[in-house]
């Protein structure tokens, strides 16, 4: 059998698999890992023996020893992940989305078989027409082809756009009620429950709801260590834990809304670039004026005013910036500054260094089309897909992800920005067709993640001895920075909460 027959055989898979096949003809070993990265697939050469799992402790288990690189600090710090396809562990590695690894004779090799699809940028599809039927289509068939099953099955219906046509597609080709479930929050400025359940009295779905507790804390992070296996900060898979339990009491798969804002270019980030097309035309007189104002304004708030006006800051002081330089600044939970001085003791990989070489790579120009392509060579495969992938799997539950179907991500990928988001609307093409099923209330809402009141409970006294453990002297991380990040946090000055969640995740592994 040759190689290009097992990767036909991931494309009836949708190549949302990775696995491994031994050729007994050729005496060699196939290693493949699915197009965008919804699975790992990691590594090691050990003791002359190639070493493979889905998880790194199986990999420990085997005897090889798990060294930590500090080198990686800085970019866990920034990301909120360690970037494929390296790991926290010396000599452990991630196979990277559409490669494969071919094993004979004590060598092995990398090779990729598939890689985002490259339009130039002049002759991106603009006839909307066009592009909305295709689309239709693509993603009817997506959710048609993962809503096959010989288990019991359901859908996370968060409140948002994405996973609510989700659930709209899914009730039209059900002959019974689907299962929904929805995590909720005390703290309404992040509890979407009454939206989800929009949703479900629309579509006559069977609705679960339940809530994150902040009392939950210490179990939560006990448990991402554990299932990640390596430093993951990525708050929301709190929320995405609570939601895989409470789902797998009922069903053993879901259809999952992740990817959408990658497919569709969904992310205010992208927004924001266009503000800032508007912003960077405004004469240079009047924007130094305004950010001086709010500099001098905000020390006087605290809370969602002085957040507000943080960000403010932020988004101002950024918008001069070169493309990559103004990326690494937005991306982070902490001010730049803050996670420059954090690290010490260490030579660390510049997080510029890493986002430079990534995005030379890039063949855009065009910074939203750049963007895209960060989307799904990082954020995706190293982030959002990590968390759906270990949560759900860590409470036995299959998630599948229409929006990932590769041919929706290859025709998606090619679609001039403008018939993506039309003016300033988000997600244009989703709205023109599938969204027109939903209420109102659903398409009126303002965009929010899957995010959790960290901020606000990290202010909570009764959190003291759950931070107890940050302030432990640390080799890497320089005490007296931490907090200073907590004290900020704890004022209202800084919203530090994911940021905190984060080094809490460092802490308990380092130590």
């Amino acid at each position: 059998m040759k190689p290009g027959g097992w990767i036909e055989c991931q494309n009836r898979f949708n190549g949302a698999w990775s696995f491994a096949i031994w050729d007994d003809r050729l005496q060699q070993l196939f290693l493949s890992r699915d197009r965008i990265g919804e699975k790992p697939l990691f590594y090691t050469y050990w003791n002359d023996t190639l070493v493979f799992a889905s998880e790194i402790k199986a990999i420990e288990k085997y005897g090889v020893p798990l060294e930590p690189r500090p080198e990686l600090l800085e970019l866990y710090l920034f990301f909120t992940n360690i970037p494929g396809p390296d790991t926290f562990y010396k000599d452990i590695f991630k196979l990277k989305p559409g490669h494969y690894l071919l094993y004979k004779n004590g060598k092995y090799s990398e090779h990729q078989y598939w890689d985002l699809p490259y339009t130039e940028e002049g002759r991106m599809l603009k006839n909307t027409k066009q592009v909305y039927e295709e689309f239709e289509y693509l993603f009817r068939d997506a959710v048609k082809l993962q809503m096959r099953s010989d288990v019991p099955y359901g859908a996370f219906l968060s409140g948002g756009l994405d996973s609510s046509s989700i659930v709209a597609l899914m009730a039209e080709q059900s002959s019974f009620p689907i299962e929904t479930f929805t995590i909720g929050f005390e703290d309404k400025a992040f509890d979407e429950s009454a939206l989800a359940q929009l949703v479900a009295n629309k579509f006559n779905t069977n609705h679960h709801l339940a809530t994150v507790e902040p009392e939950k804390f210490s179990e939560s992070l006990r448990k991402t260590i554990y299932h990640c296996d390596e430093p993951f900060g990525d708050s929301s898979a709190i929320p995405t834990s609570y939601v895989s339990k409470y789902a797998s009491e009922n069903v053993k798969m879901v259809l999952t809304g992740d990817g959408g804002d990658e497919v569709l270019s969904g992310y205010n980030s992208y927004l924001g670039l266009k503000i800032l097309d508007i912003y960077n035309k405004i004469p240079s007189i009047i924007t130094n004026s305004s950010l001086r104002l709010v500099k001098t304004i905000s020390p006087m708030f605290k809370g969602n005013i002085r957040y507000t006006l943080n960000k403010m800051e932020s988004i101002a002081e950024a918008a001069k910036m070169p493309f990559n330089e103004r990326m690494i600044h937005k991306m982070a939970y902490a001010d730049y500054a803050v996670i420059k001085s954090l690290v010490k003791n260490i030579d660390t990989i510049p997080v510029e260094e890493y986002y430079g070489n990534l995005m030379k790579q890039c063949p855009f120009q065009d910074e939203f089309y750049k963007l895209m392509y960060f989307d799904f060579k990082h954020s995706l495969p190293d982030d959002y897909l990590v968390k759906v992938d270990r949560m759900s799997m860590a409470n036995s539950l299959e998630a599948r992800i229409p929006f990932l179907d590769y041919r929706l991500v290859e025709f998606m990928a090619g679609v001039d920005k403008n018939v993506k988001m039309q003016g300033f609307e988000s997600k244009s093409v989703l709205r023109k067709t599938i969204g027109k099923q939903l209420p109102k209330g659903i398409l009126n809402a303002p965009k929010r993640g899957f995010g959790i009141p960290l901020r606000e409970w990290f202010k909570d006294d009764s959190f003291d001895s759950n931070l107890n453990g940050l302030y432990q002297d640390n080799y890497y991380l320089d005490t007296n920075v931490v907090k200073e990040i907590v004290k900020m946090n704890k004022s209202g000055e800084k919203d530090y909460g994911n940021f905190i969640w984060t080094m809490s995740v460092l802490q308990n592994i380092m130590n």
